[in-house]
């Protein structure tokens, strides 16, 4: 026979495992602290573009300020960003992923006829808002923005427009809204899309198209390096660092700009969705993101939460009365 002090060391031994909880966590880190362990931000379009350098950007500065530990930035493109919305989408309840997005998606629900919508999501924050900018390669014969009216006007379907969205999207809209401003009619326009600002410029420096339209931030290093010809951009202010007038300096009637943010699956946990806008809060807050905005050109349009919601919930009301006017809604 057993010793009995054994057996009844190994029966309480199995009752300490049955009955106290372990202390290595399940994965589950709801209320513990104020790190997202494993978060993973969504970009949906390719390397380079507005959504993927804003993600890039915000997640180095997150990592940098110590709001949160290491933090995977992963693409998953196409469809203007309706593939990526589709796989947020389908991820309900997790609250450890998130997508950067922005107008461009909201476009691109109507134009790519998305059975997902923005409205199906967790909105956390918008974060930034920047002018697109219109511009050439270096070797092309448009010095200024006035011989790119001029030509365009004379032969519209001849200078192609390439947008880094797809139709609906802010790259597409602006040239839309520019080519009305000048009396072209917007189904004469040839407007190309790239999925993202990163196969636009390789696009606009092979002289493939005429000229491109994408935003400050995926254009400034081929500007500064003087690969790229800045002629407008179309906000209503000039841009600091950017040698270029605005559209409405130039004649043409157009103020338009560009926003993006970041959103969550749908039925995320109350305490998952208040770390998430509390990481965001704090990034907001940073020095290094401070420093983020003035190097890409980015104006600060911080909101979160609720308000963010019903921001969302106006701008798909303007766009969808725009595309309707373009007839593509």
């Amino acid at each position: 026979m057993k010793n009995p002090k054994s057996w009844l060391a190994a029966i309480a031994a199995l009752l300490l495992v049955l009955v106290v909880p372990p202390l290595v966590s399940s994965g589950s880190d709801e209320d513990v602290g104020k790190h997202i362990r494993g978060l993973r931000l969504m970009v949906p379009n390719t390397p380079g573009g507005g959504y993927d350098i804003t993600a890039r950007t915000a997640a180095k500065a997150i990592e940098d300020a110590g709001l949160n530990g290491n933090t995977e930035v992963f693409n998953l493109p196409g469809a203007g960003g309706t593939v990526g919305l589709g796989r947020l989408v389908s991820e309900r309840g997790n609250g450890k992923l998130a997508m950067s997005m922005g107008l461009g998606v909201v476009g691109s629900v109507y134009t790519n006829k998305s059975p997902s919508t923005l409205q199906d999501t967790t909105p956390i924050a918008r974060l930034t808002e920047e002018a697109d900018i219109v511009v050439v390669g270096k070797d092309s014969p448009y010095q200024d923005i006035t011989e790119l009216i001029e030509a365009w006007r004379a032969d519209p379907g001849g200078v192609s427009v390439g947008g880094g969205s797809s139709p609906g999207g802010p790259d597409h809209l602006a040239p839309m809204l520019m080519a009305e401003a000048l009396g072209i009619a917007p189904k004469n326009v040839r407007y190309v899309s790239y999925d993202g600002g990163g196969e636009l410029m390789a696009s606009v420096l092979g002289g493939e198209v005429g000229f491109g339209v994408s935003g400050i931030g995926e254009t400034r290093d081929q500007i500064d390096a003087g690969e790229l010809r800045a002629l407008a951009v179309t906000s209503p202010q000039r841009v600091p660092g950017i040698e270029a007038p605005t559209l409405q300096e130039s004649g043409v009637d157009v103020s338009f700009t560009n926003w993006r943010g970041v959103v969550a699956p749908p039925g995320i946990s109350d305490t998952a969705r208040d770390k998430l806008i509390a990481m965001f809060t704090g990034l907001h807050d940073t020095p290094q993101w401070r420093e983020a905005l003035r190097l890409n050109g980015w104006a600060d349009a911080f909101q979160t939460g609720d308000e963010f919601a019903a921001f969302l919930e106006a701008e798909n009301g303007r766009v969808v009365k725009v595309l309707k006017e373009l007839g593509l809604a």
